[in-house]
């Protein structure tokens, strides 16, 4: 097969993930990003259409070049044309955007751009069926996107698209620090780029088994699962919520990166621990009925030793100030560190290793905001979280 891919977002996870993907296919015949970034879309277009992307392995990081790639900048009218032309003719296309509170912003809305495409998309029979991959970090995101595309397009797209969930546990940045880059050797994007792409090599990406008819996948290293809520809580409570209390834990005793944990191993038995004892069994109690071996005491062990062991990895040097920033928005009802309390306490475990770091956290919060650990909590913390949950939570992080 020969399709077409188009990506929205010339960030980490479009170019040291999807971009590189689609090339090691050899399935797609076209690759198209929208980016409004100009730099970007210069340096990808004087490089000839190829960029640079380091890729972190346990023992030595690789530079993966990336051939091929047409950047429209759809702020650019032109540009913007030949972008929706290209949305309209993809089979594949994916948005990797900072946040999905970005979907129909200015100057560029991507909502508008995709039903504005998808919608010739569903007038020409001789257009192929697409699936739209949203890869936000968020278990709703193509839920939302395709709402959003909706409300530009109310007749809807037929039924030659998809919009579908991802569970994307690949640890990847934007290094803008040059000194960094000249120190650690990593290749710049293109020549002159002040920014370079370092990305783990793991490659395990979960979506939805759900596809248009006579549609052909072009990605060949994605793992379909028939329902991705599971693996997505697993990933955002689990991987991620383990990441930040490490990472909590880690700058309170004056390390500095993700790297040097690695050689804690009191740190490292503790990390595990966590997952063994609170976030294993809050993940188990909530997901095994699915029958997924993930779910289970040996299934969650062997993610934990390998989450575990690419955090930490050494050619990624992960800035632990980084894992740690926002802790306002980690301490959220919902969100990783009291999510996962929570999970475990319906489990019927008492979080007292998280509440650790989520702990540690509300310190920060606090000192962050001037404000006492109580305000901190009641200014963020959701008025639907009954009263009772509330109460024991808050016992576990004010003692």
């Amino acid at each position: 097969m020969a399709g077409s891919y188009v990506g929205f977002g010339f960030g980490a996870i479009q170019g040291g993930l999807f971009l590189p993907a689609a090339q090691a296919s050899n399935n797609f015949d076209r690759l198209v990003v929208a980016e409004i970034e100009p730099d970007i879309v210069r340096g990808v277009r004087a490089n000839d259409g190829s960029y640079s992307c380091n890729v972190a392995h346990a023992d030595r990081v690789e530079v993966v070049t990336v051939s091929g790639v047409q950047t429209l900048n759809p702020i650019d009218s032109d540009d913007r044309e030949e972008l929706v032309g290209a949305i309209a003719g993809a089979s594949e296309l994916g948005t990797a955007l900072p946040s999905f509170h970005l979907y129909d912003s200015p100057p560029a809305s991507v909502a508008r751009l995709l039903a504005e495409g998808l919608t010739r998309k569903s007038k020409r029979p001789e257009l192929p069926p697409a699936v739209v991959y949203a890869a936000e970090n968020d278990s709703r995101a193509a839920t939302r996107l395709e709402a959003l595309c909706w409300d530009h397009a109310p007749a809807g797209f037929g039924d030659k698209t998809i919009f579908s969930e991802t569970v994307i546990p690949k640890m990847c940045t934007v290094v803008q620090d040059t000194a960094r880059i000249e120190a650690e050797g990593l290749i710049p994007m293109f020549p002159g780029a002040n920014r370079a792409l370092l990305v783990e090599a793991y490659d395990r990406i979960l979506i939805e088994d759900h596809a248009p008819a006579g549609f052909e996948r072009g990605f060949s290293n994605f793992v379909t699962k028939r329902q991705l809520d599971a693996f997505a809580q697993t990933k955002f409570l689990g991987h991620n919520a383990v990441h930040a209390w490490l990472g909590y834990l880690a700058e309170s005793e004056g390390l500095f990166l993700m790297s040097e944990v690695g050689k804690r191993d009191d740190l490292m038995r503790r990390a595990l621990e966590v997952f063994q004892r609170e976030v294993g069994p809050g993940l188990i109690h909530a997901h095994a009925r699915g029958g997924d071996p993930l779910f289970s005491p040996q299934g969650m062990l062997e993610y934990a030793k390998d989450a575990l062991q690419r955090m930490v990895n050494p050619f990624l040097n992960d800035p632990i100030e980084r894992v740690t920033r926002d802790p306002i928005r980690k301490l959220g009802w919902e969100d990783r560190l009291i999510g996962a309390m929570r999970l475990a306490i319906d489990a019927g475990v008492e979080p007292l290793l998280l509440s650790e770091g989520a702990k540690i956290a509300l310190s920060r919060a606090s000192q962050e905001t001037d404000t006492s650990p109580e305000k901190v909590l009641a200014k963020i913390w959701s008025s639907e979280a009954s009263k009772e949950e509330t109460q024991l939570v808050l016992s576990l992080l004010l003692s």
